[in-house]
């Protein structure tokens, strides 16, 4: 299999709700640019790749991702897409600041590896299992409308939702124990986006017990020590997100015991070769696994979910970054059923792209 020609295609999607974050509390995010990748090979198949830039994680600008882009598909046509390791290897050298340029290729190679298996990607990569459940994300929003957004959340058949918090400790208190009241037999989740003090984290925590699955992220992602004593003391499972961008964060934070499971997203951490490698940390740690995302294609969404698949350790799924996007061009072959997201036997990522 050889690849003859690479396509970079930034695409700018809009957003059908606009979000805030904690770390972001003064700009509302209505769109995001995203760039996909197409490869063909000179046997006629043709695989699919996606880069979806969040500058708040990983520091990356949109010129720099589609530059990247645009010398890995220089690069590309010398490498062969069954020898995965060696040409994610040769890309890395061309994506070191900007990991989800390496995420996009990495997608298109591991694509075109299931097509040269007659596989699809989950079964490739393991295939422990065929279908997981997805939390769905609650934005920042007062109490009434937290309510009114998580209903209808669950009456479309989501049984896990991930409330988004940071801002005021106390309002998300508030915000968390009113879902529970309207909604008492769904599971809740909190997203602090690296908004609280280690002190906010344990009250909230405190206040949360027996309402919460988990805490995801309560301080700063740089203060690893700052994580500890949170997951130390909580009686509430504590997870780390923005803290996890590689492996030798995960090892960092699996090492020093600093949380009970580690979140990885494949857009921030450069792809399904970098999240297998955290995993691999967690499950040496005995720690549980999140597969979580950006707001990204449904294409991305289709590489996290074979990952998901494929691990054991992968206790928790969170994958609705494509569910609010306008105009996505991708057209999955996953399944979205009473909030689990479930596998088809299409070949590779299972995935068209109509572009």
């Amino acid at each position: 299999m050889q690849i003859t020609n690479v396509e970079v295609i930034p695409v700018e999607l809009n957003l059908r709700l606009p979000y805030r974050t904690a770390y972001r509390p003064e700009q509302e995010i209505d769109r995001v640019t995203v760039v996909f990748v197409r490869a063909e090979t000179r046997q006629g198949q043709t695989a699919w790749g996606c880069a979806a830039p969040d500058p708040t994680i990983t520091g990356e600008t949109l010129e720099d991702v589609v530059q990247a882009c645009r010398s890995c598909a220089d690069r590309a046509p010398g490498l062969s897409p069954l020898n995965t390791e060696y040409a994610l290897e040769e890309l890395a050298q061309l994506t070191e600041n900007t990991p989800s340029a390496l995420c996009a290729f990495d997608l298109a190679f591991h694509d075109l590896l299931g097509l040269a298996a007659g596989l699809p990607l989950y079964r490739l990569l393991g295939g422990y299992r065929s279908r997981i459940q997805t939390s769905v994300t609650i934005g920042i929003a007062p109490v009434k409308e937290t309510v009114e957004l998580a209903c209808n959340r669950a009456q479309q058949g989501f049984r896990i939702l991930k409330i988004k918090g940071g801002l005021d400790p106390d309002e998300d208190v508030r915000r968390v124990q009113a879902v529970d009241k309207a909604l008492p037999n769904l599971t809740l989740r909190l997203d602090a986006d690296q908004g609280y003090t280690v002190q906010q984290a344990l009250d909230v925590a405190r206040a949360l017990d027996g309402v919460l699955e988990m805490l995801e992220q309560p301080t700063p992602a740089s203060d690893v020590q700052g994580l500890r004593q949170v997951t130390k003391y909580s009686p509430v499972p504590i997870l780390a997100d923005e803290s996890v961008v590689g492996p030798s964060s995960a090892l960092e934070i699996a090492a020093q015991r600093a949380a009970d499971g580690l979140s990885v997203k494949l857009a921030t951490c450069g792809g399904l070769r970098c999240a297998r490698q955290v995993d691999t940390i967690a499950r040496a740690a005995k720690i549980a696994t999140m597969v979580g995302c950006v707001h990204e294609p449904a294409l991305l969404t289709a590489a996290g979910l074979s990952f998901a698949l494929s691990s054991p350790n992968v206790r928790y799924g969170d994958l609705d970054g494509h569910l609010d996007l306008l105009g996505d061009p991708t057209l999955p072959g996953f399944r979205l059923e009473a909030g689990y997201l479930i596998a088809t036997d299409v070949p590779g990522l299972g995935c068209t792209v109509d572009l």
